[in-house]
């Protein structure tokens, strides 16, 4: 038995997983097993919108719903393109979301509000989300890494 299966038989709780997966495969046996109920890949982690939306497929057919990632550790590009994805799936179930500071939202002026529970993606082309280049520069870039979530064998595990 698995310990996915294990857990699956031992809670009525709603399983999410899969902020740290980058692709389809890593979340296949997953959802066509239905061990979790939602699917918490991000647009930035697996391959775009285009690519999110393959893996929201493969989860609709077994009744497993979204629930992309959205911390501040993803810029308001990230949460835009989450937004933008989350409108367009017919298994969309839930948007984490969490308020960038306020330097960040100056930086990276959008189009998307939040307000009552929910967000709403603006009326601004593509995105709606603009960088204000003469304000970035006054933030230079701080290299900062991710502990590596892979064994060399490829498989993903805890960091």
């Amino acid at each position: 038995m698995t310990l996915e299966l294990a857990i699956r038989q031992h809670t009525t709780t709603p399983i999410a997983v899969g902020e740290v997966f980058d692709s389809i495969y890593d979340c296949q046996l997953l959802i066509q097993e239905q061990l979790i109920d939602y699917i918490r890949a991000t647009v930035v982690h697996a391959g775009g919108i285009s690519h999110l939306r393959k893996i929201a497929a493969l989860a609709e057919l077994h009744h497993v719903r979204t629930g992309s990632h959205g911390a501040t550790d993803l810029s308001p590009v990230a949460m835009a393109g989450a937004l933008h994805f989350d409108l367009c799936v017919h298994n969309f179930g839930v948007q984490e979301y969490m308020r960038h500071t306020d330097e960040t939202d100056r930086v990276f002026p959008h189009a998307y509000t939040f307000g009552q529970g929910a967000m709403h993606p603006g009326e601004t082309p593509g995105l709606g989300v603009d960088i204000d280049e003469a304000l970035a520069a006054r933030y230079p870039y701080n290299p900062a890494y991710l502990p590596v979530n892979r064994l060399l064998d490829g498989t993903v595990h805890s960091w």
